[in-house]
């Protein structure tokens, strides 16, 4: 393993529940007019490309513009609050001791992902939402791909620790062994590996 390639939302940083029930309960149901799509549809998606996914499956109930406002203004003070992944920092020094290059590959715009670095000051070589890379973004495998190469790194040889089955999808796509980190049983499923805590994912990270 020459670098690992993390998730943000629900892996470095405590907010894929938060994003879940504000996903159920706010913006489903304003947004969507007629039908009933789960939440689990769109999950680790980028929420532009879910107006997409969603507009072509169900009668929306807001324009583009709107939606998208149900997440800027919930994000305001979301990346002010959340809690970094215990001894995320003791990790990450310890993957710098072994040589390992370090990534952050999101779904959320790299404005969010910038705020989390910045506020914890993190040393990462590479941040990369799926809004940079010219392609669609998880499950397809387009943002990994773009990862691998700018962290320098062959996809063989990468590692990428994702919470969500899209998430996995993506990085196995890409040629990328995973991790499923959190315990959601479909990503575990398709995932590589398993680590249900920070413990056991320090672990993992150690033994590859």
């Amino acid at each position: 393993m020459d670098a690992v390639l993390f998730d943000m939302d629900g892996v470095l940083v405590d907010t894929e529940e938060f994003w879940r029930t504000h996903e159920a309960d706010i913006v489903l149901p304003t947004a969507v007019a007629a039908g009933d799509p789960t939440q689990d549809e769109i999950r680790g998606i980028n929420y532009r490309e879910t107006y997409d996914y969603l507009a072509e499956r169900y009668e929306m109930a807001v324009d583009r513009e709107a939606f998208l406002d149900l997440y800027e203004e919930a994000a305001v003070d979301l990346y002010e609050e959340t809690s970094l992944l215990p001894g995320f920092e003791s990790l990450l020094a310890d993957l710098r001791a072994r040589g390992c290059g370090v990534a952050i590959v999101s779904s959320s715009p790299r404005h969010w992902i910038t705020r989390v670095v910045d506020r914890f000051d993190l040393d990462v070589d590479v941040i990369l939402s799926t809004e940079d890379v010219d392609g669609p973004g998880k499950p397809a495998p387009d943002v990994y791909t773009v990862a691998a190469e700018r962290v320098g790194v062959a996809p063989e040889h990468c590692v990428a620790v994702e919470d969500s089955p899209n998430g996995v999808r993506a990085a196995t796509r890409a040629g990328i062994p995973t991790v499923a980190y959190g315990g959601d049983p479909e990503a575990t499923a398709l995932a590589d590996y398993a680590a249900a805590d920070p413990e056991e994912l320090r672990t993992t990270l150690a033994d590859l």
